[in-house]
């Protein structure tokens, strides 16, 4: 067949966005096509996501990126994030528009779990750690509504919009694995958790794994746009993590990640997953990672919250980049949040949220917009360096080199403090790692590399890094607020509950 334009999809909490990608000279060149703006939509009934607006948005800029290449065809690969999920009914038409995993309805389904299964038991069984966002718990208060009873399928978001463009229907093995609902060492479902959790299994359809194409685009959807040229969707690394940490430029037996975007996923890519009481307690989880490999990770809060400040104070504020360089002249380590705390995860008015969680522990309440950017910053560095040594801990593992990439990598702030709190080297970069790792299974999947060491060759000849190393002086300072930090986890405030007239309450 003739040559193949390669386009990536990267599905984000706050954008989705086209890449394309090539090998030039031995290198590989990503390029950002297209860009649109996504983020949870209020209605009546709670938090959603404007899944179809997007999957339009994005058809029309495949198509017109097919237009402008001089590619014979298209393939196309989709990764984007975890645990939400679609349902379609009989006639093949998606129900109703995806929840967002910050919807209110998971409140107190942990402890509905522990009634159930056991959370000891469940970890045992899928090595997945206990968040109200997983999918397991979405499904506890799905199955209370009526549209569940009416679903042929259930998708999880990557292979929804496959769907859309293919109309197969498949559940791609490093998505499906943080459902809770796999066993990570097999790959399997856990079947007896079905019945027990009256769950219905025939809704997850046979598996896919990355490089293994779904299939052509249909004609139909091709003609509605414009798209001349055939086009197939192969599958990639489907969660936008395990695509990540594929794009993380190093193998080494003694480096550790932290995926900086929405969330922070710090942890360790591994050959076995590490399933102990020790991993347990300190809530971390075994996900699939490309070729096999086990993202050893734990879910650390990421810039979801300076993005809800910002939502907060805009237009009257300044931008968030020029806040977090405000922040950076501040005093380091002045007012610290837990940022693990439940009331951070839903959005509503965050600002007011931070000073009122200081108040709560007696830490000295940030007055000012740049102080409370100060304040997040700070307690994000100090959780993620708190996960990495988890993670080294658990696992029986050193760690001397941190990467980071996603959206923090190009946050110089945050980088230093990063470098400090851990007391390691950091070398950030790709900012755009799912993107370059979804591009790099397309690479595999059209016969242009084999394996994972011919992927991170690849990557150490194409990408320039930044290397940032600990501040003895802020070394210092940080190694002072870790006990005071600490402290405050030990008296977690309560999951907020609706207001009177909000969605879910």
């Amino acid at each position: 067949m003739g040559a193949a334009g390669l386009a990536a999809i990267d599905l984000g909490a706050s954008s989705a966005r086209l890449f394309t990608g090539r090998v030039v000279g031995g290198r590989l060149e990503a390029e950002e096509v297209a860009r649109l703006p996504n983020g949870p939509v209020r209605a009546a009934d709670g938090l959603h996501w404007n899944l179809l607006g997007i999957y339009q948005g994005l058809l029309e800029q495949l198509a017109r990126f097919a237009r402008a290449s001089a590619a014979e065809r298209l393939v196309v690969g989709i990764d984007g994030w975890a645990v939400d999920y679609g349902l379609v009914g009989g006639s093949g038409r998606l129900l109703a528009e995806p929840f967002h995993y910050r919807d209110r309805r998971t409140a107190g389904r942990l402890d509905e779990l522990e009634r159930l299964v056991g959370i000891d038991r469940l970890y045992e069984a899928t090595g997945i750690q206990a968040l109200p966002i997983n999918t397991i718990c979405q499904l506890l208060a799905e199955r209370e509504g009526g549209m569940y009873a009416q679903a042929s399928h259930l998708l999880l978001i990557p292979d929804l919009l496959a769907y859309f463009l293919t109309g197969v229907a498949r559940l791609e093995q490093t998505n499906a694995s943080t459902t809770q609902l796999v066993d990570v060492r097999s790959g399997r479902f856990v079947e007896w958790l079905f019945p027990l959790l009256q769950l219905r299994r025939e809704l997850f359809a046979a598996p896919i794994h990355p490089g293994e194409p779904y299939g052509p685009v249909l004609p139909a959807t091709a003609g509605s746009v414009g798209l001349e040229i055939p086009a197939e969707v192969v599958a990639v690394a489907s969660h936008d993590t395990a695509s990540a940490v594929l794009g993380v430029p190093s193998a080494g037996d003694d480096a550790a990640f932290v995926v900086s975007g929405t969330w922070s996923l710090v942890g360790l890519e591994l050959e076995a997953p590490v399933i102990s009481e020790a991993s347990r307690r300190a809530n971390f989880s075994n996900e699939v990672g490309y070729g096999g490999t086990i993202r050893f990770l734990k879910n650390v809060m990421g810039h979801w919250m300076l993005q809800e400040c910002e939502r907060a104070w805009s237009p009257r504020s300044l931008r968030l980049t020029d806040l977090v360089e405000q922040a950076a002249h501040l005093p380091p380590f002045r007012s610290l949040v837990d940022v693990a705390d439940p009331i951070f995860v839903t959005p509503d008015d965050m600002p007011r949220k931070v000073q009122q969680a200081c108040a709560a522990t007696g830490e000295p309440v940030p007055g000012s917009e740049t102080a409370i950017v100060r304040c997040v910053l700070d307690s994000m560095a100090l959780a993620i360096a708190d996960a990495l040594e988890e993670a080294a801990r658990c696992a029986g593992r050193p760690v001397r080199t941190v990467h980071v990439v996603g959206g923090g990598a190009a946050n110089g702030v945050l980088l230093s403090l990063l470098a400090a709190t851990c007391g390691r080297e950091i070398v950030a970069g790709p900012v755009e790692a799912s993107a370059v790792g979804n591009l790099l299974v397309q690479l595999e999947a059209t016969g242009q590399l084999h394996g994972r060491t011919e992927m991170r060759q690849l990557l150490a000849r194409s990408l320039e890094v930044v290397r940032v190393r600990p501040d003895r002086t802020l070394h210092r300072q940080a190694e002072r607020a870790v006990a005071r930090w600490s402290a405050l986890r030990t008296a977690p405030l309560a999951w907020p509950s609706p207001r009177e007239g909000e969605p879910g309450a």
